[in-house]
């Protein structure tokens, strides 16, 4: 029997029940025999009725029970609400943390391919100041700082040093010791998924890093990170200037490595839009999720682009453990 596909429903004040819907008319039989979605079994149905969409679905109490292919097979976590579309933030909240920590309990399961989450507000994690992220790193007892965000298409990966934190406080994180944990996650994470050791360029913190200024984080952290790295056999170059890199330089490497989440994330998403997908390395199994968020503009107009989504289950169902 083949490894299952846990698929987290999300944000239910989203267009999550859109892409889901979506991405269930384009994916074969075979790998929907292999989705479990962990939802609300009432809510997400009452979405779809919302939404007019013609999907069958079937509650299921494990990842032991099977179905034929056409259902989609939901695993149950309770949640009161009125409207389907809008949930009040307490229950919600409740109800996105029960799916997590469902998801996770799963991942840890060797008959499981790894997990994907439908986007989040992290306003509704029990830590507003993390992300998805962060929030299973912790439930994987990571305390070293060596998870990663890799945002990645067919053409490159990106991934911050630092990730949802404060502007005020990215500097503070900016340490030799947190970029070369980061680094040698990301260059691991390739060797065994792609059987190869990937060429990383490494961005500085400042505009002109600095100009190598003494004092600067350019000159007492990134230098002697990549010196240190570079001695190990890392193939990386930098520190590269992030006002330049991606007009054309980042076709010469296969991650581009950033100091903060918007310095790497706003040119990626500039150039690739919604052509991407957001993988977590360093965990106990592999996660992924769409690289957008949940849109709440767009519920129930059936504008939503599925295509991210769509990318998670092909990569999950490619290179899954």
């Amino acid at each position: 029997m083949k490894k299952k596909i846990i698929l987290i429903s999300g944000d239910p004040n989203s267009i999550n029940s859109e892409i889901i819907f979506k991405s269930w008319q384009k994916i074969n039989k075979s790998t929907k025999k292999r989705i479990y979605l962990i939802s609300n079994y009432d809510l997400i149905n009452d979405q779809f009725l919302k939404l007019k969409y013609k999907i069958k679905t079937k509650k299921v109490k494990n990842i032991n029970e099977i179905s034929n292919g056409d259902e989609l097979k939901i695993i149950n976590v309770n949640l009161f609400f009125k409207n389907p579309f809008k949930v009040d933030k307490s229950s919600a909240s409740k109800f996105v943390n029960k799916t997590l920590d469902l998801a996770h309990k799963y991942g840890l399961k060797n008959n499981v391919l790894g997990i994907i989450n439908c986007p989040i507000d992290k306003n509704l994690l029990q830590n507003a100041k993390v992300g998805v992220t962060e929030y299973l790193a912790f439930k994987c007892g990571i305390k070293d700082k060596s998870e990663v965000m890799l945002i990645r298409n067919k053409n490159i990966s990106v991934s911050p040093i630092t990730t949802h934190i404060d502007v005020k406080d990215i500097s503070k994180q900016i340490k030799k010791e947190i970029i070369i944990t980061k680094i040698k996650t990301i260059n691991k994470w390739f060797k065994k998924f792609f059987k190869k050791k990937p060429k990383i360029g490494i961005l500085g913190l400042n505009p002109h890093n600095a100009e190598f200024r003494v004092n600067s984080e350019e000159n007492n952290e990134i230098i002697p990170a990549i010196k240190k790295l570079k001695e190990t056999g890392i193939k990386l170059d930098g520190p590269l200037s992030s006002d330049t890199v991606f007009i054309n330089n980042y076709k010469n490497y296969n991650v581009i490595v950033g100091m903060y989440h918007d310095q790497i994330l706003t040119p990626f998403k500039a150039i690739f839009k919604f052509d991407a997908i957001n993988i977590t390395l360093g965990l106990k199994y592999l996660r992924i999720s769409p690289d957008h968020g949940v849109a709440t503009n767009l519920i129930g107009q059936k504008k939503a682009n599925p295509k991210s989504l769509i990318n998670c289950i092909d990569f999950i169902n490619k290179f899954g453990k």
